[in-house]
């Protein structure tokens, strides 16, 4: 079993048969099972490397922004109230393997 950490997440690599299984340990303590019986056939450092990849893609790190939708606002008399675009929110990548903040 090999263990890494990507966006303060402790995830697993662990052997299964040919292929790999990915988990996830959750803040009880449990496991939470991301992929099983990936990477057939890989060498533990390959199937690491794709490992990494495939939760970077899965868990991305940033912050999701959701702006005004001005296309529909309420009228509560003359007041006009516009609400969040709940429909179409953006989310804000970047290339760090955190969102927290490490003591260096």
């Amino acid at each position: 079993m090999t263990s890494f950490i990507y966006n303060d997440q402790l995830f697993s690599l662990t052997a299964n048969g040919d292929g790999w299984d990915i988990a996830r340990t959750v803040a009880d303590g449990n496991q939470a099972l991301v992929g099983v019986g990936l990477f057939t056939g890989l060498s533990p450092d390959d199937a690491l490397t794709r490992a990494r990849s495939l939760v970077q893609i899965i868990h991305p790190v940033g912050i999701k922004v959701v702006g005004p939708d001005v296309a529909h606002p309420a009228l509560v008399g003359d007041l006009k109230i516009v609400g969040p675009n709940v429909a179409h929110p953006n989310f804000i990548n970047w290339n760090q393997d955190s969102a927290s903040f490490h003591k260096d």
